[in-house]
């Protein structure tokens, strides 16, 4: 059975490796993405962001977090699952926790980065009702496409 938690140390290197994978695998990895992931505690959860990770008994299989960025916006970041569990609807576990979580923390909306190689990922996040907008401004250099979700009502 494959259980949300939070994000602790003793799974920093579960973390970095499942977002390493994909973003070696699409030759996207950049500073900013090693910044993040080999810090989590002082990049996102010391600034009041949260990680969550998939777990299958004792296994990390997947990873999503928030970043704070202030004025109640959050970036949706680091979403991984690894390819041997990919298709059973772990993103949409994590998506959801993250968006729950985002609502208990009255954001009024969610941006994320992304790539248009990950086709998979960027219709996950339009079946949520993220939107594209324009991503010239984006801290990462391969970053190519951005999407936002408003959650005022």
């Amino acid at each position: 059975m494959i259980e949300i938690i939070d994000y602790s140390d003793e799974y920093a290197n579960d973390f970095k490796q499942l977002n390493l994978e994909w973003l070696n695998k699409y030759n996207l990895a950049e500073s900013h993405d090693l910044e993040i992931i080999n810090d989590p505690k002082r990049t996102i959860l010391n600034n009041g962001g949260c990680i969550y990770l998939a777990k299958d008994g004792d296994k990390i299989i997947g990873t999503a977090g928030l970043a704070n960025e202030g004025n109640s916006v959050f970036e949706l970041v680091k979403m991984a699952v690894a390819p041997a569990f990919q298709g059973r609807g772990i993103s949409k576990m994590l998506m959801d926790k993250c968006l729950n979580r985002a609502r208990e923390l009255k954001a009024k909306k969610i941006f994320l980065y992304s790539n248009s190689q990950l086709i998979t990922a960027i219709g996950l996040y339009k079946k949520y009702g993220f939107v594209h907008v324009d991503a010239s401004n984006s801290p990462l250099v391969t970053a190519d496409v951005k999407m936002e979700l408003s959650l005022q009502t």
